[in-house]
């Protein structure tokens, strides 16, 4: 059992890592992924926050001369002023709508079905403001520097749609920037930066709340997942900041298509019981 733990862990991990950062949901993928391992219970959904610290270690060392920078300068340096006032905006909606809805979300959507419905329904907004992006021509916001204070509202109220399952943190975060007015990569970067102080807060928020469900005789396995989570990001957040530079983000629809598709017809046919 122990070393079956393990394995999970690490398979958990690094779809945890390849999945965060991506505009194609990390929270459905480790529903799907759960439920095919059989690790979608209690300890299983709290595992999950633990390989998610993990991911976002990954985005704090690849910024890390901005962070440190950032930290520095608060309170002296306008632009640090500015970016950390912003994130604190973003990080409100969310942050309220999911402490009052955040348990009924849990009960009721937390199902491979919602996460396959959203991934395809939000390819076809991705499609949709791709579409118009193109047109449009020029960006307002070409640096995460430019943003306003309600620009950062904006990408907060859009990160808020992230609560569904399948949704995807960073697709909700990146395509809002995308139709407020963010060049790609001000988008993605900002999208990264609203990580941290999200997803750290939420998981030592959940970590604290369930600490009974797990002993020290867990860090092992657990170690492993956040490790497998912390190299597998790293490695795709670079690989995502050097495709954005050439290309838009349909593929990532695509991908959502493909996966709904799936997800559907596995539970339709009873190739898997996705019973939640």
């Amino acid at each position: 059992m122990p070393d079956v733990l393990y394995w999970k862990s690490l398979i958990l991990g690094v779809v945890e890592g390849l999945t965060e950062f991506l505009p194609v949901s990390s929270t459905g993928h480790l529903i799907v992924a759960g439920a095919l391992l059989e690790f979608n219970d209690e300890r299983g959904k709290v595992f999950e926050i633990v390989i998610q610290c993990g991911a976002i270690l990954a985005v704090c060392w690849e910024y890390r001369a901005r962070i440190a920078g950032l930290i520095r300068g608060l309170g002296r340096e306008p632009l640090a002023n500015r970016l950390a006032l912003n994130l604190c905006i973003a990080f409100v909606p969310l942050a309220v709508l999911g402490l009052v809805f955040g348990k009924q979300i849990k009960t009721h959507l937390f199902r491979a079905e919602t996460v396959a419905i959203t991934s395809i329904l939000g390819a076809f907004v991705i499609f949709a403001v791709e579409r118009w992006y193109k047109r449009k021509g020029s960006v307002r916001i070409e640096t995460v520097d430019d943003m306003r204070p309600l620009d950062a509202l904006k990408v907060g109220i859009a990160q808020a749609f992230a609560l569904i399952p399948g949704t995807s943190r960073s697709g909700a975060t990146i395509i809002g920037g995308l139709l407020f007015g963010m060049s790609r990569k001000s988008a993605t970067e900002f999208s990264f930066f609203l990580a941290i102080p999200t997803l750290l807060i939420a998981s030592a928020y959940q970590l604290i709340k369930e600490r009974a469900l797990f002993s020290a005789a867990d860090l092992g396995w657990m170690g492993v997942g956040m490790a497998a989570a912390f190299a597998s990001a790293f490695v795709c957040v670079r690989w995502l900041l050097r495709y954005i530079s050439t290309h838009d983000f349909t593929l990532f629809a695509w991908y959502r298509i493909a996966f709904g598709i799936v997800v559907l017809w596995t539970g339709y046919t009873g190739v898997v019981n996705w019973a939640p």
